[in-house]
């Protein structure tokens, strides 16, 4: 369990669902806040910015190892530099978006992803802070991070097990016993066939702690069913709209789209209910439509039951359909009309 500020995230509380603005605001200040105001109409539980230095990113290099070279990715070709640069979040809208989130009433926070944007974003206070999956042997940003004893989720793009307690024994270490792992396919977009969800439940075991998912999959389908896996956490990238030319749009919901994550996300928690298999309050009502023995024909005095005579039909008002045998071996009392729900005390 996680608390931060007035939330609780946890399994047994409705899923967190993050939207994440990234460089979705094109470079327009007026354009991310509007991202907030959809994101706070769609329900979501937070908002998320990435915070970081350019330089300290990557290099201003046009050498082959900073260039993208991915045909299935919306940035192929691309250099690092120059994709950073279009997608930065520039420091000086923070404390404005910071507070205007506040006003909205919407948590906002941070990735985070050098040390000198964490010294940064503890002057905004930022109440938690996520690593993302490129950042996750960033060992030195993720000691000082725990440090700050604050709330941490962190991506396991490209991790596996041993990698990810290794970030674990980091946070032990700092005695920051606050964090939670998102299961993370970094790949844009993903192939839903790539997301593993049944890994969730394996995470949750292994480290004992919340587990989410960061999704960039089409669509909800895999967000959704991750919540029956566990997940309380979900992440979402989300944009104005899909053609606008935003940099990450590709993988990005629309406002409306969102919408639908977040109601189709909380009806599958509460579709997961208890672990038994007792009769729900809601079903008791109906449970009178259940089918029963009747007498299907005008049955005399004294008259051996027959198949002729009673039929196992809805409602149910008579003898169980288990009884339907024990039944035939039994005679009428007295007269009984058709329609009449048969019951042992009408027979001898």
């Amino acid at each position: 369990m996680i608390k931060v500020n007035k939330k609780t995230i946890s399994r047994d509380h409705s899923p967190f669902i993050i939207a994440e603005i990234s460089g979705n605001h094109k470079g327009s200040l007026s354009r991310a806040l509007k991202i907030i105001d959809e994101a706070k109409k769609a329900g979501a539980s937070a908002v998320k910015l990435q915070t970081f230095e350019l330089d300290e990113i990557t290099l201003n290099s046009k050498s082959k190892f900073f260039k993208i070279v991915d045909k299935n990715s919306p940035w192929n070709g691309r250099y690092l530099h120059d994709l950073y640069k279009e997608a930065i979040t520039p420091k000086k809208w923070h404390k404005k978006i910071f507070s205007y989130a506040k006003k909205k009433n919407i948590l906002c926070f941070s990735s985070v992803f050098d040390l000198k944007s964490l010294k940064f974003l503890e002057s905004l206070n930022c109440p938690i802070y996520k690593i993302a999956s490129f950042e996750n042997n960033h060992y030195p940003l993720i000691d000082a991070v725990s440090k700050t004893g604050k709330p941490v989720i962190i991506s396991t793009g490209m991790s596996d097990l041993k990698q990810i307690k290794e970030i674990v024994k980091i946070f032990k270490k700092n005695r920051n016993r606050n964090f939670a792992f998102l299961k993370c396919t970094s790949s844009y977009p993903a192939d839903a066939r790539s997301s593993n969800l049944k890994s969730i439940e394996l995470l949750r075991k292994e480290l004992k702690c919340e587990i989410g998912l960061s999704d960039h999959t089409l669509g909800i389908g895999a967000a959704v069913a991750s919540i029956s896996f566990g997940s309380s956490i979900i992440e979402k990238h989300i944009v104005l709209k899909k053609n606008d030319g935003s940099i990450d749009k590709d993988f990005s919901l629309t406002p409306i789209e969102f919408k639908s994550l977040v109601t189709e996300a909380n009806l599958a928690w509460q579709a997961l209910g208890k672990r038994n298999l007792n009769l729900h309050s809601s079903e008791r009502k109906n449970s009178r439509l259940k089918r029963s023995i009747f007498v299907s024909k005008d049955l005399k005095a004294g008259q051996k039951i027959s198949e002729d005579y009673i039929k196992i039909v809805r409602p149910n008002h008579g003898v169980q359909p288990k009884y339907y045998n024990l039944v035939l071996r039994k005679r009428a009392k007295k007269i009984i009309k058709k329609g009449t729900p048969l019951k042992f005390n009408l027979l001898k």
